[in-house]
């Protein structure tokens, strides 16, 4: 039986990071000295488009999945936000921090969890 996954704007372009990597980040600039109230981006610097990131998902899952645009998941045209990609420059420099993991191995590790918790989701449900 074929899915289908229902989607909003799929050549938006989004920056991931792994959430060990965002915890990492986290640690180092409580770590830090004299950056209290600074910001830094923990972005990877790298962007994908949605409907790439969708499709690599799809792959790694390996079930026959239909990616289908849902206009109840489009934002309003002038809220939409086309590119999304941090710059992490002053992450390196004041934290010594940089992501470690890169998207694909991120994806893998999220399968996998999410596959030996699948208990904790409700894949057909759409949740706001």
């Amino acid at each position: 039986m074929q899915s289908t996954v229902r989607l909003g704007n799929l050549d938006t372009t989004r920056d991931f990071t792994y959430v060990q990597d965002t915890v990492n980040g986290f640690i180092k600039a409580i770590q830090a000295e004299g950056v209290e109230g600074g910001q830094f981006n923990l972005g990877t610097g790298a962007e994908i488009r949605v409907g790439e990131l969708a499709e690599n998902i799809i792959r790694k899952v390996g079930r026959p999945v239909t990616i289908s645009l849902d206009p109840l998941r489009l934002r309003p045209e002038k809220s939409e936000v086309l590119r999304l990609i941090s710059d992490n420059r002053l992450a390196r420099e004041h934290l010594g921090w940089q992501p470690q993991t890169s998207l694909d191995d991120g994806l893998d590790q999220t399968i996998a969890w999410i596959s030996s918790h699948i208990e904790l989701y409700k894949p057909d449900v759409y949740q706001f």
